[in-house]
């Protein structure tokens, strides 16, 4: 059993955003990694929109990120956490797959992840033509045809966004009508670059001898009439579930599972923050996840040095006894 002030689960933007300030404050914090360091950010293929890198792969971002937290004194450990108590006050108790940790402060950063479709080919070419993020990978199909599976807001929001680059937009839903809202909906069918594949799924995507995607395997639920649809790009928006599992009921969420924090990154247990995905719906981006990592660490030195004194009197407690 470990004593840290400050651990960061997740290691995705936010994580190591708010491993940085707090390890500048000198407060020596432990980023347990997850199933994936850098979490989604990882599996980038080429980075743009970040501010300062023009040209970046996802994997050399969080090599970077890593090594700047080091060289400040955070530690990275390749660590599953399976448990925590936030409920029995401080320290709080985040145990893992090989040890379990006492903490003063906690920052939960673990992100969330897209829904998956779970047919062939999606996950082997996530980078080589599967996306699940316009507004990260919409400029790399510049004059392309591709395709969006969903029919939400999200699935039209990222479709319009895309005919900024794309040649044409074919959605593809697998009802008869669209679950986005009105005014969304009008501007998705007056756009011309938009059309809609009804009534169908996809069951497989298919790439070329270079190994990127050049078609789909569709089928109408209707009929169950299954062709080949030629395209160079896919864009998935079929929802993201946040990883708060873990956390049970103790961190309040909203209906779909999203941390709930107030305006500095506070959930409802004093003492433990969320920032990045866990607790952001909306903008899911590198930069706005960085920000609000900021915003968590610097929200958990502030606790702790306000509750300093208190805190010092428990680490003595077990010594006097």
């Amino acid at each position: 059993m470990q004593k840290k002030r400050v651990v960061v689960i997740g290691s995705g933007p936010a994580g190591f955003s708010a491993a940085l300030y707090t390890a500048r404050a000198q407060l020596e914090p432990i980023i347990i990694a997850g199933n994936q360091i850098g979490g989604q950010v990882s599996l980038t293929h080429e980075i743009e929109n970040y501010p300062g890198f023009e040209h970046l792969s996802g994997g050399e971002l969080v090599e970077n990120f890593k090594a700047h937290v080091e060289k400040f004194g955070a530690e990275v450990v390749y660590d599953l956490v399976t448990d925590v108590d936030f409920t029995s006050g401080t320290p709080f108790k985040v145990v893992t797959q090989n040890e379990t940790y006492l903490a003063d402060s906690v920052i939960v950063t673990n992100g969330a992840d897209p829904r998956k479709l779970k047919i062939p080919g999606e996950a082997e070419y996530v980078g080589s033509g599967v996306s699940y993020c316009g507004t990260c990978d919409g400029f790399f199909f510049r004059g392309k045809d591709i395709v969006v599976v969903g029919g939400g807001d999200s699935a039209i929001e990222e479709a319009l966004f895309l005919t900024r680059f794309a040649n044409t937009v074919s959605i593809i839903h697998r009802r008869d009508s669209l679950r986005a809202n009105p005014a969304l909906q009008k501007r998705a069918f007056n756009n011309e670059k938009i059309s809609f594949i009804w009534d169908t799924v996809m069951d497989e995507i298919k790439a070329g001898d270079n190994g990127i995607v050049q078609a789909v395997t569709l089928r109408n639920v209707n009929t169950d009439e299954v062709y080949d649809k030629p395209t160079e790009g896919v864009f998935i928006f079929i929802g993201h579930t946040p990883n708060s599992k873990v956390f049970g009921e103790q961190l309040a969420t909203d209906d779909a599972g999203y941390v709930l924090t107030d305006q500095r990154y506070r959930t409802n247990i004093e003492g433990v923050f969320a920032a990045g995905e866990i607790q952001d719906p909306i903008w899911r981006q590198v930069a706005t996840s960085v920000g609000q990592g900021v915003a968590a660490g610097m929200s958990a030195i502030h606790w702790l040095e306000e509750h300093e004194e208190d805190l010092q009197k428990l680490d003595a407690e077990p010594e006097t006894a």
